[in-house]
């Protein structure tokens, strides 16, 4: 079973699923997490590979593809692009030119749509909420290089997955000066984020809801220290089993 899987068995099985180049930026914890579910999942071929674990075996093959799977599900849903480093690092040297800004942007099907109405979007929000001190970002992706369309002075917290990407936008908060940090987080497991005006929850309610309803955003959305949450749904709903 799971439990009795020694750690160099379960992270082996992880560096051999983030193998596969739109996996590899993932969090190993947050990967480690989706291979027990898996292998709980299937107790009888986690005793088989436990007792023989042997990689590239039949069992081994299968456990891995099966995570890789659920893995694009999740994390994929909305990233068919992958960040553009070269873009961040001219970026980088010119960090608060709307050009470049836009260019990294498109890379990402969710901030590529919202592009055209980023400055009209945050005018609205504010309009309501009035200019916050802090926002919290969960699940955020690249979201944060809009910043420049919110006008926004205060503490931006932003949380995701992407060592990659939250490397990148760290690398960028320091060119402009902006307070706040991007962390890796597993939204859907970690509730102790910092108090804040406002959370942004942009397409993710799909991945906080597998396997529970609507019960998983329900309880995020009771226990969030925000005075306003915005939530944005995507159009057709992701069936993740």
């Amino acid at each position: 079973m799971v439990n009795s899987m020694d750690s160099l068995k379960l992270n082996q099985l992880v560096k051999d699923i983030k193998k596969k180049k739109e996996l590899s930026s993932l969090d190993d914890d947050f990967v480690k997490e989706h291979l027990i579910q898996t292998l709980n999942k299937n107790h009888k071929m986690a005793t088989i590979l436990n007792e023989k674990f042997i990689p590239r075996s039949k069992h081994y093959s299968e456990i891995i593809k099966a995570v890789r799977s659920d893995l694009r599900k999740v994390y994929g849903l909305f990233r068919e692009d992958k960040i553009k480093i070269d873009f961040i690092q001219e970026l980088l040297k010119d960090p608060r030119n709307k050009r470049l800004i836009n260019r990294v942007l498109e890379t990402h099907s969710s901030t590529r749509e919202r592009l055209p109405y980023y400055e009209e979007l945050y005018r609205k929000i504010f309009a309501i909420t009035g200019k916050p001190k802090i926002i919290l970002d969960l699940g955020c992706g690249i979201n944060p290089f809009s910043l420049i369309y919110m006008k926004f002075k205060g503490i931006y917290y932003a949380y995701d997955v992407s060592k990659i990407e939250l490397n990148q936008i760290n690398l960028y908060f320091k060119s402009i000066k902006q307070s706040g940090k991007a962390k890796i987080t597993d939204i859907t497991k970690w509730n102790k984020f910092p108090k804040a005006d406002i959370a942004f929850l942009f397409k993710m309610t799909d991945m906080i809801d597998r396997g529970k309803g609507h019960k998983g955003t329900e309880e995020m959305i009771r226990h969030l220290p925000v005075k306003y949450l915005v939530v944005s749904f995507p159009t057709l709903t992701m069936r993740v089993n």
